[in-house]
């Protein structure tokens, strides 16, 4: 018996060998590249050769102002984007899946915002909120709801709402799929005796499809974390990081740091700086997923 298990855990192990070579390739070797680079000051602007300097590109970010309001801007652009495509993505999932005429094709075209380039939807929302041309100012003022045009994407709190609004519409099908990948996995059965029970809607949500679905959730939340947290294309197109900064978010402040001032070294230790903070937010969703698991199959 033990000779057969080992046998079918180096097999396993075989098996998942060229798996792991591809992840270490792709992921661990740019990032202990990454690591390495932040070691040493190399700025082609100043310096021709690199410069071995320990941990001195990390000791200048923790006094670099524009790095900690890009990482807050970039909190307020995550933490927005997350929350309203939760809500707006649980609604839709509740929506679609209700039985009615035509639900596939709903189906069909509610994934489609998610589908088109990022880099292309940032270009159309850009023309939309345009002050002079934008469709937004063109139906505020049809409406009389403003006299003149807004400059949507020039004022600092409208241009973060803007992009946000942009992001939202475009990552909330992604969400909305994989929560009612989650629905259709609750039984029908579970509601009808909770209905017999003198259940109201209200609390069939609460007490049965929240805490049942709460996996699928941190795995939404998760995702949609990552992304919207190391989000460049969008906002680059958008806004490109104005007014004067104000939709600056870390990614922006990486590419800035390295493609226009060619400061390689800090560039570095700012991708690095960055990944660590994303690694501890995967662990506390991973750890906070296992709760959540130990729960519902407790439930069950």
């Amino acid at each position: 018996m033990d000779t057969i298990r080992g046998r079918e855990q180096r097999t396993s192990w075989i098996l998942l060998l060229p798996a792991l070579l591809l992840l270490l390739f792709v992921y661990a070797y740019p990032i202990g590249r990454a690591f390495w680079l932040s070691l040493f000051t190399e700025n082609l602007g100043t310096e021709l050769k690199p410069v071995f300097s320990g941990f001195a590109n990390y000791a200048r970010m923790a006094g670099d102002g524009r790095f900690w309001q890009s990482f807050w801007t970039t909190t307020i652009f995550t933490s927005a984007s997350v929350f309203f495509e939760l809500l707006l993505g649980m609604a839709i999932a509740l929506v679609l899946n209700q039985k009615f005429l035509g639900r596939g094709l709903v189906r069909t075209t509610a994934i489609l915002p998610w589908a088109l380039p990022t880099a292309l939807i940032g270009l159309a929302w850009a023309w939309i909120f345009n002050d002079q041309f934008g469709v937004v100012n063109d139906i505020l003022l049809r409406l009389g709801l403003i006299k003149t045009g807004i400059n949507w994407l020039g004022d600092p709190t409208l241009a973060m709402m803007a992009v946000i609004f942009a992001d939202v519409w475009k990552t909330t099908p992604f969400i909305s799929i994989l929560l009612l990948a989650g629905l259709q996995s609750i039984s029908p059965d579970l509601y009808e005796a909770h209905s017999i029970d003198g259940a109201t809607p209200w609390q069939n949500f609460t007490r049965i499809t929240l805490p049942l679905l709460l996996p699928q959730i941190l795995i939404a939340l998760l995702f949609r974390f990552a992304q919207a947290f190391g989000i460049f294309d969008l906002i680059a197109v958008m806004t490109g990081g104005g007014p004067g900064g104000a939709t600056e978010v870390v990614s922006l402040y990486i590419y800035s740091t390295v493609m226009r001032y060619l400061d390689f070294g800090y560039g570095a230790a700012l991708v690095v700086v960055t990944f660590l903070l994303l690694i501890l937010a995967v662990a506390i969703a991973s750890f906070l997923l296992t709760r959540s698991r130990a729960k519902t199959s407790g439930l069950a």
